[in-house]
């Protein structure tokens, strides 16, 4: 007995084709835009094994070998740019991620949802303002002579402080400044997430008596654990790569700051705007790139270990 193959009719076809093309098309400008800015670009990673001659240009120029990752690993700032990178990277990662979460849970247990989409719009809205206005802003309030904040001290009886000789204080200002600014835009996604948890899971905790705190310890942290150990493995692959509108401009630039404030990325610019050291500066770079692909791929592996559905990929 001869088996008959249905086959689908041709304008369905060409329909379904049509219909795909409309989906890739909407993929058309995402595509070419890491294309142009995150795959062309990679070509100028030739320069950190070059000796860079402006005369001569990229392809002309003469090799450096390793040279120029040696200049930048054996100088005598080494060692601190590094350890402010990752240890002011760490406490943004551990108070951001904290503050976020917490944020979250306050605005899902808000009733009113017109109420919560106010203040999301309030704490969003720093998201979107430029590091250079909140370096003015900050200016305003800690001016050594009329900031804000000195004028409360003095109010209060106390001294006027030059917050600006004063590195010791720029850690906790500066991580004041990027929860601030980016705890709104963090705490959407959280929210996002805790939108999808099952509501029975909540009424059936209440039903045994559970208030909010159990609630939120026993079904909404361990609900979004999974998101919170991915967006952590992501933050932690830009460990090694600092904000530098963050710390070039809040800190003014400011010599005597350099001790808590100079990280590997304002070290770079610095390094091609007084030397034009362009070798050096595209051996930091990549040397950055590499240091958080290994971070994301050793934290990716710990995650596993752990639990094989908490990990990335």
């Amino acid at each position: 007995m001869r088996t008959q193959i249905k086959t689908k009719p041709l304008h369905k076809i060409r329909k379904l084709d049509r219909n795909q093309l409309y989906l890739w098309s909407l993929c058309i400008i995402p595509m070419i835009f890491v294309f142009v800015f995150s795959y062309l670009p990679m070509g100028g990673l030739v320069l950190a094994f070059k000796k860079y001659n402006y005369s001569q240009g990229i392809f002309k120029s003469p090799w450096a070998g390793l040279n120029n990752f040696k200049y930048f690993v054996l100088s005598s700032d080494f060692t601190r740019v590094t350890w402010n990178t990752i240890y002011m990277n760490f406490l943004f990662i551990v108070f951001g991620v904290a503050t976020s979460l917490f944020v979250a849970i306050l605005l899902f247990e808000l009733r009113s949802r017109n109420v919560t989409k106010t203040y999301q719009t309030l704490l969003i809205t720093p998201h979107f303002l430029s590091w250079v206005v909140v370096a003015y802003m900050a200016y305003a309030i800690l001016h050594p002579q009329n900031g804000f904040l000195n004028v409360i001290i003095q109010n209060l009886g106390g001294q006027k402080i030059d917050w600006y000789l004063k590195p010791e204080a720029w850690p906790i200002i500066l991580v004041i400044a990027s929860v601030w600014k980016c705890v709104g835009m963090d705490s959407v996604v959280y929210y996002a997430a805790m939108m999808g948890i099952d509501s029975s899971l909540y009424e059936a905790a209440e039903i045994d008596g559970a208030n909010k705190w159990q609630r939120t310890r026993y079904i909404l942290i361990p609900c979004l654990a999974n998101l919170i150990i991915i967006l952590v493995i992501l933050k932690i692959g830009g460990i090694f790569r600092a904000d530098f509108g963050l710390f070039y401009q809040l800190p003014r630039n400011v010599g005597k700051l350099y001790a808590t404030t100079d990280v590997i990325d304002t070290y770079i610019f610095r390094a091609m705007r007084v030397n034009g050291n362009i070798g050096m500066s595209s051996a930091a770079g990549l040397l950055q790139s590499v240091v958080g692909f290994l971070l994301v791929l050793f934290t990716n592996w710990c995650a596993k270990k752990f639990d094989q559905d908490n990990a990335l990929f």
